[in-house]
């Protein structure tokens, strides 16, 4: 995350026209947004909405550069809570360049914040994104790490639990594609974590288990600047790795996990 201030110097012999004309020109920056409804909010295939609902917007600020900073936003309920904040408020930045025809590399860091949580829920990840072309589909290979920090420190749940911090490691794949001849398109996610096998101090974990891998099968219908969506989402957490971190990491409504795997409905319009 980086805040960009433009410092101007005032010279009498340069009139205001001439500094505009000599900055950033028109449409330098570019912005950009979207705003969805989703049936639950999954986060690396776990529930952070108690498999309710979740209303969810953000927007984006990018220069022609390349560099961008951004803001998400999501309501949560249940473990995703985190101390007992009802929102997820992201802030990100980064860089993106094309390296290669057809490929962009994204480096960036990410800053979890749970407003109204306790104290020690907010961490942050930086990541590395790669992007391109794989002929008719488009292929992104992504590695996120959260050094070691206080909110994911290993202090509950587990034997070994003795206070100290823990880091995450996360590595995706996305895969998606248009239908030729139709307005939809198809979709694919793998993700595997590797990070503090238990809860942090105040719920907060990127990896609750420890180890596990999540995966998504998607489509999604064009409707105008609205997007209309189904997937498939799953994780090899067991129900004895689940029932391991109650009663945090199940649902609050009847006690199922909430790793499991679920059909996700989402209507985003973007702009």
């Amino acid at each position: 995350m980086k805040i960009y201030i433009a410092a101007a110097l005032a010279a009498c012999a340069i009139p205001a026209s001439a500094l505009a004309e000599e900055t950033d020109p028109p449409g330098a920056f570019e912005v950009s947004g979207s705003a969805a409804l989703v049936s639950d909010y999954r986060f690396r295939g776990v529930s952070q909405t108690d498999k309710q609902m979740a209303v969810q917007a953000g927007a984006t600020v990018t220069h022609a550069s390349g560099i961008y900073v951004g803001t998400w936003a999501s309501n949560l309920a249940g473990w995703g809570t985190f101390g007992g904040s009802n929102m997820e408020l992201d802030i990100y930045g980064g860089y993106s360049a094309a390296i290669a025809s057809g490929v962009t590399l994204d480096v960036g860091l990410t800053w979890y914040m749970y407003p109204g949580g306790a104290d020690t829920t907010d961490f942050a990840e930086p990541y590395v994104k790669l992007s391109g072309d794989l002929g008719p589909a488009n292929m992104l290979v992504g590695v996120a790490y959260a050094p070691k920090q206080k909110a994911l420190a290993n202090v509950s749940n587990t034997p070994q639990s003795n206070g100290q911090s823990q880091d995450n490691l996360y590595i995706w794949t996305d895969l998606g594609a248009g239908i030729p001849g139709t307005p939809f398109s198809a979709r694919a996610h793998l993700g595997y974590s590797n990070g503090n096998p238990g809860l942090g101090p105040n719920g907060t974990s990127i990896a609750p288990t420890g180890e596990y891998f999540d995966w998504l099968l998607g489509l999604d219908y064009a409707l105008g600047p609205v997007t209309l969506g189904v997937s498939y989402v799953d994780t090899d957490i067991s129900r004895a790795g689940s029932a391991y971190l109650l009663p945090g990491f199940a649902s609050t409504k009847d006690g199922s996990t909430i790793a499991g795997s679920t059909v996700l409905f989402s209507a985003t319009a973007s702009f």
